[in-house]
């Protein structure tokens, strides 16, 4: 319980004392997060969609590969950008392993999923009424389409928001492939587990409030941006 308590307050003296290290991990922390959610949500919206709007076939066996992979391991996951990235791999020309882009990239292999699955389910959950309404106000195929999917934005917005939630607290993955250098990939998921390692408990426990807290202000930065970004839209006429 001391251990705890102690935790408790060193994360709020990190935070109010703006500790060089915690500031230069947490800022790397955001930076890889938010760029794998960027790409993730840019190429699984749109995916999630398709596998839900359009019929075609193996569309039921992309679905089924989707949401398996919705629970892939993030050491898995690291393993392939792993072999992908190594000097003997396909891509090992661009010597991109242990650095801050790998990391992305493993992110982004973990986010893509949940953001294609989740979007799909959620489009697909729309009555067909949804469609036919717009088509017989006489929307074109892509307004219909764009009424759907902002009937689907909540379920849009839980979709982001999940893989944000497992990307910002991803460690496996990115310590393999980053390496957990200091000064150069590390981030407060692979601090933690530094902190840890070397019996530095209350200190590892600081730290995951400062993701914790950090995660609490992304996460409501996100609702607010989706927020209002679906209300200007309410201005779009179908026609």
């Amino acid at each position: 319980m001391d251990i705890i308590l102690q935790g408790i307050k060193e994360g709020f003296l990190l935070i109010w004392s703006l500790d060089p290290k915690i500031i230069e991990v947490t800022i790397l922390s955001i930076q890889v997060s938010l760029a794998a959610l960027f790409f993730a949500s840019v190429l699984g919206i749109p995916f999630g969609a398709l596998l839900a709007l359009r019929p075609f076939p193996g569309r039921k066996a992309l679905l089924n590969i989707t949401y398996t992979l919705m629970g892939l391991p993030p050491v898995l996951a690291g393993l392939i950008v792993f072999l992908f990235l190594s000097t003997r791999g396909p891509l090992g020309y661009f010597q991109l392993l242990f650095t801050p882009t790998a990391m992305v990239i493993a992110q982004v292999l973990l986010g893509f999923p949940i953001v294609a699955g989740i979007t799909a389910r959620a489009v697909m959950a729309q009555p067909q009424e949804v469609y036919d309404t717009a088509a017989t106000l006489g929307a074109t195929r892509r307004h219909a389409v764009w009424t759907i999917l902002r009937e689907s934005s909540l379920g849009i917005i839980g979709a982001v928001t999940t893989a944000f939630g497992r990307l910002i607290a991803e460690v496996g993955a990115v310590m393999m492939v980053g390496g957990n250098i200091d000064g150069h990939t590390r981030v407060l998921t692979t601090s933690i587990v530094l902190e840890t390692r070397m019996g530095n408990d209350s200190r590892a426990l600081a730290i995951g409030i400062v993701l914790l807290l950090l995660a609490f202000i992304i996460m409501m930065t996100i609702f607010q941006l989706e927020k209002r970004s679906f209300k200007d839209d309410t201005s779009i006429q179908i026609v």
